[in-house]
C-alpha cells in the first residue's frame, strides 16, 4: 500500500449545470468522480455508487459514456439522481409547469396552509406556502420523469439565502441543510426577518431554463431506491458486471440526513418535522462497533456484485477516527466480501472549505477525508 498526497484530477470537462441542481450536505465534487471513472473504467463499462447522494457518480458516468447504477435509501437522493440521470426534455418541463400553474387556485389551499405548524408560516409567505403545498400534493416524482425534475427544482429552491438571491422560496436559511423549526423561528423573530413573497411557478420556469443551458447527457442510469444491502437481490437480473465502484458511505458520527434534510423530505411526502430512523438506521452511527458492522455489510454487497479484478474507491471521514485507522478499518472489513481484496493506495486531504462553517462556525466536525482504492484480486 502506498500512502501519498493527492494530485489534481484530470481536467477537460465542462461543468454541467445539473451538478448544482440542489446543494447537498456531505457531498463530494464531480472532479472526484470524473477522475476515478476515467482511470478505472472504459466507455460502455458499468460504474456503481451504492450511496449515490445527489447523484454525482452516476451522472458523471453517463456523461462519460459509461453505464451507471445508483442506490440510496434517502428520498431526496433518489429524486435528485433520477432527475439528473433520466431528465425530461425542456419543452415537456415547461408545458408541465404551465399546466400546474393553471390548475392552482389559491383559495382552495387556504385551509391546508392554515393547518401547517408555526414554522411554515414564518418560513414562507402566504401565497408561496400554498403553491408549495399544492405541488407537494400533486407531483408524482416517483413515477414521472418530468415530475422528478420539477420536484428536484423545488428542492433546490425550497430554502436558501433569500436575502441575496430571489431564486429561494423561504425566509433566510442555509441552502445545504434545513435548520430545526424552533431554532429557525427564534432566528427569524429575533432579527425581524419576514418571508419573501415568491411566485413558485415563475421561479421554476427560470431555474429550468438555467439548468438546461447545458444539454442533458444521452445515457440513463439504473436508480435503485433501496438499502444497499438489498442490491444483489434488486440487481439479480442485471447482465452487466460492475467494473468499478466510486462511493462515499456515511461518515462515522458526522451527520444525519433525516435531520439535515427534513424540510426537503417533508416536501417529498415526509412528516413536517425532523425525524431519525424513519428511512435509515445507518446514518450517523455513534457506536464504533456498529459502524464497522455497517461497513462490513457494504463489503458483502460489493463482493456479490463487482466483477473479477474490479476496483472500489471509497471516500470516508470522521471527526473521531484518524485517517490511517479509517483505512485499516476499511481494509479489515473488506474480508467480509468473501473475496480477495487488496488496498492499493490511500490519499488524505484536508477539508479547506467545510460546509458546516456556513451555519456552525468554529465547529469541530470532520477536518479531513480519506480516499482508499481497493482491487478485487479474483
Amino acid at each position: 500500500m502506498a500512502w501519498k498526497s493527492p494530485s489534481p484530477p484530470g481536467g477537460g470537462y465542462v461543468r454541467h449545470r445539473f451538478h448544482s441542481l440542489c446543494p447537498y450536505f456531505a457531498m463530494f465534487p464531480e472532479s472526484f468522480a470524473q477522475k476515478w471513472i476515467k482511470e478505472l473504467s472504459k466507455p460502455g463499462e458499468t460504474v456503481l455508487d451504492p450511496f449515490c447522494g445527489r447523484g454525482t457518480t452516476p451522472f458523471c458516468a453517463i456523461q462519460m459514456e459509461r453505464r451507471a447504477i445508483a442506490c440510496d435509501v434517502n428520498d431526496v437522493a433518489i429524486c435528485l439522481t433520477r432527475a439528473k440521470t433520466s431528465p425530461p426534455q425542456l419543452p415537456a418541463l415547461r408545458r408541465r409547469i404551465t399546466q400546474l400553474q393553471k390548475g392552482f387556485h389559491d383559495k382552495e389551499w387556504k385551509n391546508c396552509a392554515d393547518m401547517q405548524p408555526d414554522f411554515f408560516h414564518h418560513a414562507y409567505a402566504r401565497i408561496t406556502l400554498r403553491q408549495i403545498l399544492y405541488l407537494r400534493s400533486i407531483l408524482s416524482w416517483k413515477k414521472s420523469r418530468v415530475d422528478a425534475m420539477l420536484a428536484s427544482l423545488v428542492l433546490g429552491s425550497l430554502h436558501g439565502e433569500s436575502q441575496t438571491s430571489k431564486s429561494y422560496f423561504s425566509n433566510q436559511m442555509p441552502r445545504t441543510i434545513s435548520t430545526k423549526p424552533a431554532y429557525s423561528v427564534r432566528f427569524w423573530t429575533d432579527r425581524g426577518l419576514v418571508a419573501p413573497r415568491r411566485d413558485v411557478f415563475e421561479i421554476l420556469r427560470q431555474r429550468a431554463g438555467f439548468r438546461y443551458e447545458t444539454p442533458p447527457p444521452e445515457g440513463i442510469a439504473t436508480v435503485v431506491h433501496s438499502d444497499m444491502r438489498q442490491l444483489p437481490w434488486r440487481l439479480r437480473n442485471q447482465r452487466c458486471k460492475i467494473k468499478c465502484v466510486i462511493t462515499s458511505p456515511p461518515y462515522f458520527d458526522t451527520t444525519n440526513f433525516e435531520e439535515d434534510q427534513w424540510l426537503r423530505l417533508w416536501f417529498l411526502g415526509g412528516p413536517p418535522r425532523p425525524i431519525i430512523g424513519r428511512q435509515s438506521r445507518d446514518d450517523r452511527h455513534g457506536h464504533i462497533g456498529r459502524y464497522w458492522q455497517f461497513i462490513s455489510d457494504m463489503w458483502r454487497t460489493l463482493g456479490a456484485l463487482v466483477a473479477p479484478r474490479g476496483r472500489v474507491v471509497i471516500r470516508i471521514g470522521s471527526p473521531k477516527i484518524n485517517p490511517k485507522a479509517l483505512a485499516r478499518g476499511l481494509a479489515g472489513c473488506a474480508r467480509c466480501s468473501g473475496r480477495g481484496v487488496e488496498l492499493e493506495s490511500c490519499e488524505v486531504s484536508e477539508i479547506r472549505r467545510r460546509q458546516t462553517d456556513a451555519f456552525r462556525p468554529g465547529s469541530s466536525g470532520c477536518l479531513s477525508e480519506t480516499d482508499c482504492l481497493f482491487r478485487f484480486k479474483d
